[in-house]
């Protein structure tokens, strides 16, 4: 697979700031990959969206998507992408569907029937009410398919399930990972530990305006730390609790003493979280 997304040593500071927000960064995306940038709020994720979207350029280094440096980029990048911004803005006076149809308007090319994304999303009895009467949770999904109606090759969604129910989100992760098999890249920007577990292929952790690791979830879960096992057993009335790590557990002679006379009466391995990765390499947590 091609890289669509190849990031070299970016710096970035604010004019208003005396320090640079991002430090150094580099990475790379590959073509039908979802990304994710993991961090808490100040980590610099949004500052590194912002440049990959284009809405900042005033960075040192390189950054590269579809083969063009995104200084030189011109406004047929914007027809290749499609953003969707954690608090969304629309015409609160137009209906979700009014809104839908304008933002349609502005592509050149072909765009997908806007009902049958409201559909999807639960929000088709919804496509005449004004939006500025919709809940929070329905303009985040409203959010989300207006950044699809023009079947963009590259999706950058900045918190996606941020205040939806449970059931919502399932929706709307059941369409990112549809878009991810139709060969689509996806950067996802979140904070929340279970989404980037979910859905994306590789991670980057984010903390004080650099990258601390990049990988897969299972292996940043599985790199350095040995998962430990929590097993309880009875000594005559008492239930007594020990810990004893999985690669020495074989050889643990009070795990075998009470495992052969059966008086073992739980047992349950406790990996690691992707947020105990985090704050094991930048002493911060995701929240």
């Amino acid at each position: 697979m091609k890289n669509v997304i190849e990031v070299q040593n970016v710096y970035l500071k604010y004019p208003s700031s005396k320090n640079d927000t991002i430090h150094g960064i580099s990475f790379d995306v590959k073509e039908g990959e979802i990304f994710g940038f993991l961090g808490p709020s100040g980590a610099g994720k949004s500052t590194m969206q912002k440049i990959l979207t284009g809405t900042l350029r005033d960075y040192r280094g390189s950054v590269h998507i579809f083969d063009t440096e995104m200084r030189q980029r011109t406004h047929d990048y914007y027809e290749k992408i499609g953003v969707d911004f954690e608090f969304p803005n629309f015409y609160g006076k137009f209906t979700a569907l009014e809104n839908l149809k304008y933002f349609a308007s502005l592509y050149s090319g072909r765009t997908t029937d806007p009902l049958k994304l409201l559909e999807k999303v639960g929000l088709l009895h919804d496509a005449d009410k004004k939006v500025s009467s919709y809940s929070k949770g329905m303009k985040m999904r409203l959010g989300f398919v207006r950044s699809l109606l023009h079947d963009p090759q590259l999706l950058f969604l900045d918190e996606p399930t941020s205040g939806l129910d449970p059931a919502n989100a399932r929706v709307l992760k059941d369409m990112i990972l549809e878009q991810k098999k139709m060969g689509k890249t996806i950067i996802l920007t979140t904070h929340n530990m279970q989404d980037a577990e979910e859905l994306c292929g590789r991670v980057a952790f984010m903390a004080d305006g650099t990258i601390k690791a990049i990988g897969s979830p299972h292996a940043l879960r599985k790199g350095g730390t040995n998962t430990q096992v929590e097993y309880t057993f009875l000594d005559n009335t008492r239930e007594i609790r020990k810990v004893c790590t999985l690669s020495n557990l074989a050889h643990s002679q009070d795990f075998q003493t009470v495992l052969k006379k059966g008086l073992l009466t739980s047992i349950h391995s406790k990996e690691q979280t992707l947020e105990d990765v985090f704050i094991a390499l930048t002493g911060r947590g995701l929240q």
